[in-house]
């Protein structure tokens, strides 16, 4: 803690910028650990990746770039040690209507980052592209299968590894799209967009992002079919409206294997101890193919 507090004084420093109240811990999990402190220009975030997703120190490095106006102002970063340090964004959005709302910026910015795919790889974002989706479905049923215990959540990734036929169709559909892979949260709600008080939206907490088709970033589902419609109206000159709602529907399904790898990465080897609500995340997510 005392070497990141002497960074974090270093860092402000150089950017003119200094600490006027104690350091403070909000958030700690295997995937990361968050701190913050009041400042001469409002409070701070200090962000530690865990080791599995370091790779979100040179991501920001990328949207700095190509999309300022969309993420948190980034003070400092030191991908070596994998720090981040970024100015207050706001406060989270508030509610489902909300989150409706902010589709169309997400999905500006999706626009925007799809010409800088090799950039976002060469940050170490994770490839989740459908050409190679049915390989990451391998992995997903192979590391869940060093995870579960029972035979009940055997016999659930039994009927899972056997979707793996239709699930290589889905890919080569979304493969074959005229909509051009891009970023995906990867774990997209209302408390990772911040809005400001002039009503500007920031995405943060980037740390679960993949590469890959744009629409598998709407696992969790638009609030509505209104929200769905304005979401695929920043993509309606690449396919008539039909065709892009059905290959939201193939790309969710096909989401389900990265964000079951993400899971997966996040808790770390299968032996090590991990929360009790969080132990099942990986198979509920997969198992979610199941669903008619």
């Amino acid at each position: 803690m005392e070497a990141l507090v002497a960074w974090l004084d270093e860092r402000l420093a150089a950017a003119g910028i200094a600490r006027t109240g104690e350091v403070t811990r909000p958030r700690e999990r295997p995937w990361g650990t968050v701190l913050t402190a009041p400042t001469t220009a409002g409070p701070v975030w200090l962000k530690i990746p865990g080791r599995q997703t370091r790779y979100e120190v040179p991501l920001y490095r990328v949207l700095a770039r190509v999309v300022p106006d969309d993420v948190p102002r980034v003070i400092a970063a030191d991908v070596e040690h994998g720090r981040l340090l970024l100015a207050d964004g706001g406060r989270p959005l508030d509610g489902p209507d909300a989150m409706a709302a902010a589709l169309p910026t997400y999905a500006r910015l999706q626009r925007a980052l799809a010409p800088h795919v090799d950039a976002l790889l060469a940050a170490g974002v994770p490839d989740m592209r459908p050409a190679l989706m049915p390989q990451r479905f391998d992995e997903a049923v192979a590391a869940l299968g060093r995870r579960v215990e029972h035979d009940d959540d055997r016999e659930v990734l039994g009927r899972v590894a056997a979707m793996g036929p239709a699930f290589v169709g889905w890919c080569e559909l979304l493969a074959a799209s005229a909509v051009p892979a891009s970023l995906d949260h990867n774990d997209l709600h209302a408390r990772n967009v911040l809005t400001r008080g002039d009503g500007a939206l920031l995405f943060h907490d980037w740390g679960d992002s993949v590469v890959a088709h744009p629409f598998t970033s709407m696992l969790a589902g638009p609030a509505d079919r209104a929200a769905r419609d304005a979401y695929l109206r920043v993509f309606a000159d690449l396919a008539p409206h039909a065709e892009l709602v059905a290959e939201m529907a193939i790309a969710c399904r096909v989401a389900r294997a990265a964000r079951a790898l993400t899971w997966d990465r996040a808790l770390g080897p299968p032996d090590q101890a991990v929360e009790p609500r969080f132990a099942r995340a990986p198979l509920e997510i997969l198992a979610g193919l199941l669903a008619r």
